[in-house]
């Protein structure tokens, strides 16, 4: 191949722009994040997960009256059918995102307008799965431990009913709005690993279901989902503030990565994350547990030396915390990023209809040059 014929390789597709979009703008350098527009730093301290999801699907803030439709409608779909709790019944004693994506799956037998693409049925139906993926996780975290299926309370808002039914406890005022929180600030991330995935689905016109599916199953994977199992279990093994210096010192002496730092594409720290540090730290007091937050902070310190090459604190870093301070299984962790995602996907996917083009990049072939075939008895 010609100098001229050079072909430049975007490994990832890092740093290739492959379409517009009106929903989510992110500056990495500069630490921002905006949904419509609206600051990420705003919609985390004044809105609600209700409101938030309603700005990525409709594109605007709603109105009282709007909002409280987009609540009933939320509501409404608060309910499994049958043949879906015994989908998570059989298999029970898997991990939780592939029961989750599994059920996600099956429900599209179930949806009337599964192979109604127009971007009306499209919203609708992501409407309902926003409620319907909490409705999963919660059915398979009590099944799997021999409780019955907790029913929804129609009173509590969108992420203090899943914290119901997920504990089996009535979240304190703070609970209820760290939860939702979280849900607001996991709602939407532009073209991250699990949006393109749904993106590239929808673009060969198959359904949302499988566009959702698709997008639970590359959120399962370590490389893009599991950061806040991960910040856990590093605090657990931690144990006392006073160890996290000598902890980051060894990671970073045997070249490993701290985990809870850095992002693919912010190179200060994460906008969000500031929002969670706050909310964990009241929690982590008003549990009596304040020793968490404290290991997290030193984690930081230790980490500031660090923070000159982009390596910062991002989101996840401090949502595991706030799931273990309300007694929620570490492995439960990811489908919670999946339960606030909902939103997102469907808004991607929305954008994809509108001027859908089937999503097909190219590799360049680097294998053997051209050769005869020969038979086996020659080989």
């Amino acid at each position: 191949m010609s100098a001229e014929e050079k072909i430049e390789i975007h490994r990832g597709l890092k740093g290739v722009y492959f379409e517009r979009s009106g929903t989510t703008f992110i500056d990495g350098k500069a630490g921002e994040l905006r949904y419509r527009g609206y600051s990420i730093h705003d919609l985390a301290q004044h809105s609600s997960f209700e409101e938030t999801a309603y700005l990525l699907l409709h594109g605007e803030l709603p109105s009282t009256a709007e909002l409280a439709a987009f609540d009933a409608k939320l509501k409404a779909a608060r309910r499994l059918p049958a043949p879906i709790l015994a989908v998570i019944e059989t298999m029970k004693q898997a991990h939780p995102m592939d029961v989750l994506r599994t059920a996600v799956s099956a429900l599209a037998g179930f949806e009337p307008d599964t192979y109604d693409n127009s971007i009306d049925a499209t919203r609708d139906k992501g409407i309902r799965l926003a409620s319907q993926v909490p409705m999963i996780v919660a059915a398979h975290e009590a099944i799997r431990n021999g409780r019955a299926v907790p029913e929804p309370d129609m009173a509590l808002s969108h992420a203090a009913n899943f914290l119901w039914m997920i504990t089996g406890r009535k979240p304190s005022p703070q609970g209820a709005q760290l939860m939702d929180r979280d849900l607001i600030l996991h709602a939407e991330h532009g073209s991250n690993a699990s949006s393109f995935t749904a993106r590239v689905v929808i673009g060969t016109e198959a359904t949302l279901h499988a566009a959702m599916t698709a997008a639970i199953a590359a959120l399962s994977g370590p490389a893009h989902g599991g950061a806040a199992e991960d910040v856990m279990r590093m605090a657990q093994e931690i144990g006392e503030p006073e160890r996290a210096a000598a902890y980051v010192k060894a990671k970073r002496a045997a070249g490993e990565a701290v985990t809870g730092f850095g992002h693919r594409v912010y190179r200060t720290e994460d906008p969000r994350a500031r929002h969670m540090r706050d909310g964990v730290e009241t929690l982590s007091r008003e549990m009596g547990e304040p020793k968490w937050f404290a290991i997290l902070q030193a984690v930081v310190d230790a980490m500031k030396p660090y923070a000159r090459f982009g390596v910062n604190v991002n989101v996840d870093f401090y949502s595991g915390v706030i799931y273990y301070l309300n007694g929620i299984s570490p492995d439960l962790f990811v489908p919670i990023f999946a339960v606030g995602r909902v939103p997102g996907w469907t808004v991607q996917c929305i954008e994809q209809l509108h001027n859908n083009i089937l999503i097909r990049p190219l590799t360049l072939y680097d294998g053997p040059e051209p050769r005869e075939y020969r038979d086996i008895s020659q080989r």
